[in-house]
């Protein structure tokens, strides 16, 4: 897939799209999957740490198929500390949240719930500029945008709280 940022040449935005689509039924499953595998554990957390460690299993793979050179040195100490953790951290909190939700509430209410945090949490990362991210400014057409998708997620749950 390449690193963040990566241009790939010869992909519409379309085709992009359509492979971001396809990542969300890929999370989507391994929720489904992984918060089954919780329940049978008795452990949302243990179910976690086993899907942590498959998920670094496969991208070692990945890393060794494609060849991908490490960085230098000097790359890695320019790396601003926190990023070492932050992401793990996040992912951690909300994939055990995740298994522990799921049975209880289902995957697609679930899923629901977390694409508006995701939404909104995205809308104002990208337009504060956060972690380097090109500033995409929150305008009147974005946020009825928002509105409809959360309205849309509320619609399909049966209900808009």
């Amino acid at each position: 897939m390449g690193s963040a940022g990566d241009h790939v040449p010869g992909m519409s935005s379309a085709a992009l799209g359509f492979l971001a689509i396809l990542a969300g039924t890929a999370i989507a499953g391994q929720a489904a999957a992984n918060a089954r595998l919780g329940v049978l554990l008795h452990s949302s957390i243990l179910a976690t740490g086993v899907a942590f460690f498959a998920s670094l299993v496969v991208t070692l793979l990945g890393l060794a198929v494609l060849r991908t050179p490490l960085p230098d040195l000097d790359r890695v100490a320019a790396v601003p500390p926190y990023l070492w953790v932050a992401g793990g951290l996040m992912s951690a909190f909300g994939v055990g949240v995740f298994y522990w939700l799921i049975p209880q509430l289902g995957v697609s209410r679930v899923v629901a719930y977390a694409l508006t945090g995701q939404l909104l949490l995205s809308m104002i990362a990208s337009h504060l500029g956060w972690f380097q991210l090109p500033v995409v400014q929150i305008s009147p057409m974005k946020l009825l945008g928002a509105a409809c998708l959360i309205l849309g997620v509320g619609l399909i749950q049966g209900t808009t709280t």
